[in-house]
């Protein structure tokens, strides 16, 4: 997989090739492929490092797993495949986006140009067997991802993280045990059965672009037209 990277994420993550735990994962997926319907597609396993070079990570957004139905997930997390209509927690993103930055809320879902300007959209498990939530937990893909989330703890020049809900909450640690310069912006997790806890409200996205600029660095253009590409008009 790593293989497929073509910027600096690929050398920062070679040594993980190496450990028995990618191995078995390698194998795994690979009969997954072969024998079951494996979303998303092998080419966008690792879309979210290919469109957000190590570098140029201004922010972390972490979720869970891959969306399990047809022609949804492309390697972002919360995002869908262009043409898709909004799941619930993603809707729920962008009623709170509009509360907060005023943004209209798209009928579609792909937050591509998030990625592009630095917002690095990275799941904790990155592949799901189709209609089975959940079903790649537990084989190997945590450990890789928490490898990723050391590496940017690393970085010299802060990020922010925001972790919405308790899984990507418990990863604050990895976080705070390597350096406490990064920004860490926490929320419950947008989705219907805890959206109305505390994310709606919390303002992830203007407090987010106020600790970019508190560190000189250009906010993110969050708004998304209907085609799910930026609103230029909206950094003016």
């Amino acid at each position: 997989m790593i293989e497929q990277l073509t910027n600096s994420w690929k050398e920062i993550l070679a040594a993980q090739v190496q450990q028995s735990y990618y191995k078995n994962l390698q194998s795994f997926l690979s009969t997954q492929y072969e024998l079951e319907t494996v979303y998303p597609k092998k080419e966008h396993i690792l879309n979210a490092f290919m469109l957000t070079d190590y570098d140029s990570v201004k922010v972390v957004i972490l979720g869970q797993d891959p969306y399990h139905g047809p022609n949804q997930a492309h390697g972002l997390s919360f995002s869908v495949e262009q043409g898709q209509k909004l799941p619930p927690s993603l809707r729920n993103m962008m009623k709170e986006l509009q509360q907060d930055m005023g943004c209209e809320i798209p009928e579609r879902g792909d937050l591509t140009s998030w990625a592009k300007q630095g917002v690095l959209l990275l799941n904790t498990v990155l592949t799901v067997q189709a209609g089975k939530a959940n079903s790649h937990k537990g084989q190997g893909w945590e450990q890789f991802t928490d490898a990723v989330i050391e590496k940017l703890a690393e970085r010299v020049q802060p990020i922010v993280f925001l972790l919405w809900g308790k899984p990507a909450q418990s990863k604050r640690i990895l976080i705070e045990r390597i350096s406490d310069k990064h920004i860490i912006l926490q929320a419950p997790h947008p989705s219907p059965l805890s959206a109305h806890r505390g994310f709606f409200g919390s303002r992830p996205y203007s407090k987010t672009n106020e600790a970019l600029q508190s560190i000189g660095e250009k906010p993110i253009n969050w708004c998304l037209d209907e085609n799910g590409s930026k609103q230029s008009k909206l950094l003016l």
